[in-house]
């Protein structure tokens, strides 16, 4: 029991730091990146209602985190190359990555 809320909460301050480092990605006038980064906070919301509803366990948030923690760094690497921009090709392989996330978050909610 213990390891487990240990896990939830490294996920809850591990979503935390990344949902504020999504946040101030945030371009104006910039709508691939911020499209992406908008996705990357209803997963997180998606994620964190699961946890408090019951439908996810602190493992499966766990794994769904990595995830998208995967995808933040993917896309911060992507902007880095381009002067904080997403190219049509980033940021296609970018939303790619995040509906098999949200399917695999809906799978794991019902």
């Amino acid at each position: 029991m213990k390891s487990i809320s240990r896990i939830f909460v490294a996920a809850l301050v591990f979503s935390t730091a990344a949902a504020s480092v999504a946040m101030a990605q945030d371009v104006p006038g910039h709508p691939r990146v911020n499209e992406v980064n908008q996705r990357e906070d209803n997963q997180q919301n998606r994620i964190n209602n699961g946890v408090a509803n019951g439908t996810m366990n602190a493992k499966q948030a766990a794994r769904d985190e990595k995830r998208d923690a995967n995808i933040a760094k993917r896309e911060s690497n992507d902007e880095a190359k381009h002067n904080g921009h997403l190219t049509k090709k980033e940021q296609n392989n970018l939303n790619r990555a995040e509906n098999r996330n949200s399917r695999d978050i809906r799978r794991q909610k019902h």
